[in-house]
């Protein structure tokens, strides 16, 4: 049978898409290929991608209207959270620890909550 294997891309509207992808390239350090794009390519982007739905009522995606939500994968929590804090990015002090990993969030530059998680 034909199946999916993996999140082949996330798209999002935003107000300024370039200053946005330079956001993200300059504090989540994702690489930005030809046309403004960003795409994680090669061995450092193995591990499992998640898709997952949430109840329509959920906060989980913070407060406000947000209809969607980007997980990444990072190789360390404490020492992204304290770049990111440096830089002046938004920061929710919440942090969850489960057995499968290490859960903290941020908002862009546009508003949109983030979620970041470093697996176990």
């Amino acid at each position: 049978m034909a199946r999916v294997v993996g999140v082949g891309g996330i798209f999002l509207k935003a107000k300024d898409p370039q200053s946005l992808s330079a956001w993200y390239a300059a504090h989540l350090g994702i690489p930005t290929q030809e046309g403004g794009s960003l795409a994680f390519d090669g061995p450092d982007s193995a591990g499992i991608t998640v898709f997952a739905h949430f109840p329509e009522g959920t906060s989980y995606f913070g407060d406000g209207p947000q209809q969607s939500m980007v997980n990444f994968r990072v190789d360390d929590m404490d020492g992204l959270l304290e770049q990111l804090g440096r830089a002046g990015v938004r920061i929710d002090p919440k942090r969850e620890d489960h057995p499968y990993g290490r859960f903290a969030w941020i908002w862009d530059l546009e508003g949109n909550r983030v979620e970041l998680w470093q697996p176990s």
